[in-house]
């Protein structure tokens, strides 16, 4: 839990003054050391701020950049490519990593993603993606299934819920989130069975479910919005969402254990070494949120990182959003790197110099 008593550093950022946000953030004393033990650094998403966060550190201590994205929702990372879901499209960004220390403050970088194309697919309620090898699987919310991208359509269905019979724009089950195995899609997580639309809501409090993609059998199910599967060796983690928890799943006997709960709705999960990274949100109207346990304690709740020591279950670090943040939707880490930057599709609002890439050679 984010405990009051913990030392923390207080720490003011304004993003670009042309999104007339201010953002103000604090973190754990012990932030900042696990990012650099583990030698990592953290990519998050929040789509109402419509904003990617790069969250890594240097000597002074810890360094965040903000960068608009619209409704930026699902992240996914590849050593090639970063992938950015909004509102209407998939960003693709390259790995322009022998230019990261170019990039001003030159020196200071040690990985740069820059923008280079995007994937019209209208809005289909774009929610986590994963890069198996050079395909990119997107979890389709909107038409309840998984699918992946093709410059002849708006999508491609690869898969569905065994219980959505037909392919329909009615966001059936609300399908998010997405664990891979060696490739390929593992797990997937529901908030519900139903085949109506938006049937999901009626009784999400206690209807969520894992999905095995390979054999399309439950494997959990009475969770609470759950989201963000993960498998870490042999096991597979879930945000039990509306409980505020992370948790574990006995794949065997479908057992759900709570792990550790945090003061938030948990959504995003990166897991690095003996750490797990948690996504926590503050809620929104009663309307999405009415009946479910987190709505008890609406006005305790925090918005920001949780890092969660595996080995004990015990919170141990946090970097909480005071202002300007108010919910999370993606955590990915980025291993082997500690400060990473992005060169995205509105320098101008992002408040960066444009970039131009071109080929090493004279004109003939």
């Amino acid at each position: 839990m984010i405990d009051p008593q913990v030392p923390s550093i207080d720490v003011k950022q304004q993003v670009p003054i042309r999104t007339l946000r201010e953002i103000n953030y604090r973190q754990s004393a012990d932030f900042v050391p696990i990012l650099r033990h583990l030698r990592c650094s953290l990519l998050v998403s929040t789509y109402a701020a419509g904003k990617v966060v790069t969250i890594g550190t240097d000597d002074a201590g810890l360094r965040l950049s903000f960068y608009n994205f619209e409704q930026a929702m699902g992240v996914a990372v590849s050593p090639k490519w970063l992938a950015v879901g909004s509102r209407h499209q998939i960003w693709l960004l390259n790995n322009g990593n022998e230019l990261a220390q170019q990039i001003e403050p030159s020196g200071q970088h040690d990985l740069c993603y820059l923008v280079r194309k995007s994937f019209f697919t209208n809005n289909i309620h774009v929610h986590e993606m994963s890069w198996g090898g050079n395909e990119l699987w997107v979890v389709n919310t909107l038409f309840s299934c998984l699918c992946t991208l093709d410059d002849n359509y708006s999508f491609v269905p690869r898969w569905r819920p065994p219980f959505i019979t037909e392919l329909a724009a009615q966001d059936r089950c609300h399908l998010n989130g997405l664990a891979m195995q060696d490739g390929m899609p593992k797990y997937v997580t529901a908030m519900s069975q139903t085949n109506v639309a938006a049937g999901w809501r009626e009784n999400k409090a206690t209807t969520g479910v894992v999905v095995e993609v390979t054999t399309n059998e439950i494997v959990c199910h009475g969770l609470c919005m759950p989201h963000s599967p993960r498998i870490a060796g042999n096991q597979l983690w879930v945000l039990n969402s509306g409980e505020g928890a992370l948790s574990r799943v006995d794949v065997a006997t479908g057992k759900c254990e709570t792990v550790e709960k945090v003061p938030g709705y948990t959504r995003g999960l990166a897991l690095c070494g003996q750490f797990a990274f948690v996504g926590m949100s503050k809620i929104r109207e009663t309307s999405v949120f009415g009946g479910v346990p987190i709505a008890e304690k609406r006005d305790e709740l925090k918005c920001g990182i949780v890092a969660i020591d595996l080995t004990t279950g015990k919170s141990v670090a946090y970097l909480e959003f005071e202002t300007g943040v108010d919910e999370i939707f993606d955590v990915q880490v980025i291993a082997g790197r500690t400060s990473p930057t992005l060169a995205g599709p509105y320098p101008e609002q992002d408040e960066t110099k444009p970039i131009w890439v071109v080929p090493n050679s004279k004109l003939s």
